[in-house]
């Protein structure tokens, strides 16, 4: 599998990122459909061995057990020094009201305790999880300078929010001197496009790599409309999202499917191909309960779609409102 320069910065990831919000306790958490570590991992060693080295997690991921199981399985599986290993900080891990946010008193925290999950003196990309509105701009990034020049941290990168406040903290760091954002983890997919106006433009003129969380639009471009699965079911942000626009999600996903059945692929790697193909994606985020989720995103990697195709898949978009913020 080939890496990709993570926008203009100097590292590198591979063409697919693991996403390891699946792996975590089942008992520990908000999300009950995730696989314990007896489970998980068979299926981050088949990961590596694809070629997939660039893992993300968070420490909100079923209350920390997520990193506790990337690292292990990657002290097991794999030479340190060849894997990126992706962590967040924002989410609460605690009750107390500095064991969250983005304050320098919760990343100093957060830093050193998922540093310890994780089993490894340093993470190759922390992300800030969210914007926190209640923190001054300069706290956050200069905490976050902090954590790099302790050496704890390689690089920095952000997950969802508006493009504005993205931009408030790039160029805070940057009349600062401190260490500036290289990416932006954000949702993008064929129903939920709408990074495209702001995010996506500002991503291409600063430099910044695009990692898209949920490319499959959480399984939903995967199977026929109305069909649900036991995370469809029961994950409450999913219950939130894609409800604005049927119509137009139904034929999204009636091409996904057309477009699958022609060319003899499965519909993820159709939706997966499309995300790739985009200008400012860098690589996208994939997560996987079942090996044949890891063999249709490694299959992508083989599908190009024509001009046509493109077309035909995109035209039937309407805007809405950004989710996942």
């Amino acid at each position: 599998m080939d890496s990709h320069r993570l926008g203009t910065s100097g590292l590198s990831v591979s063409e697919l990122v693991l996403g390891c919000m699946s792996f975590g306790d089942p008992g520990r958490g908000p999300h009950e459909w995730t696989l314990d570590e007896e489970s998980s991992r068979p299926l981050i060693r088949a990961a590596l061995e694809a070629g997939i080295t660039t893992l993300d997690t968070a420490d909100y991921y079923s209350a920390g057990s997520s990193e506790e199981i990337v690292g292990r399985a990657v002290a097991d599986f794999a030479r340190r020094d060849e894997v990126v290993i992706a962590t967040k900080v924002f989410f609460p891990t605690g009750d107390g009201p500095n064991s969250r946010g983005l304050s320098r008193k919760h990343i100093m925290s957060a830093i050193d305790a998922s540093l310890t999950r994780l089993g490894t003196d340093y993470v190759d990309l922390y992300q800030i999880h969210r914007f926190d509105p209640d923190v001054p701009v300069e706290e956050t990034m200069e905490a976050l300078h902090d954590v790099v020049k302790a050496g704890k941290v390689r690089y920095l990168g952000a997950s969802s929010m508006w493009t504005w406040q993205f931009a408030t903290m790039q160029f805070t760091a940057d009349l600062h001197g401190w260490t500036r954002f290289v990416s932006m983890q954000d949702q993008y997919n064929l129903i939920q496009r709408e990074e495209e106006r702001e995010m996506h433009p500002f991503a291409l003129d600063q430099g910044i790599g695009v990692l898209p969380w949920s490319p499959l639009a959480r399984g939903r471009l995967t199977r026929p409309a109305g069909e649900t699965t036991a995370r469809s079911e029961t994950d409450a942000m999913t219950a939130r999202m894609y409800r604005q626009d049927a119509e137009s999600d139904n034929t999204i996903i009636e091409t996904v499917a057309e477009i699958a059945d022609k060319r003899g692929v499965s519909r993820a790697q159709v939706a997966l191909a499309w995300v790739r193909q985009q200008s400012a994606v860098t690589a996208p985020i994939v997560g996987a309960t079942k090996t044949g989720h890891l063999d249709d995103a490694v299959a992508s990697l083989d599908v190009a779609l024509d001009a046509d195709e493109l077309t035909a898949l995109e035209a039937p978009y309407t805007p809405r409102e950004p989710e996942g913020f």
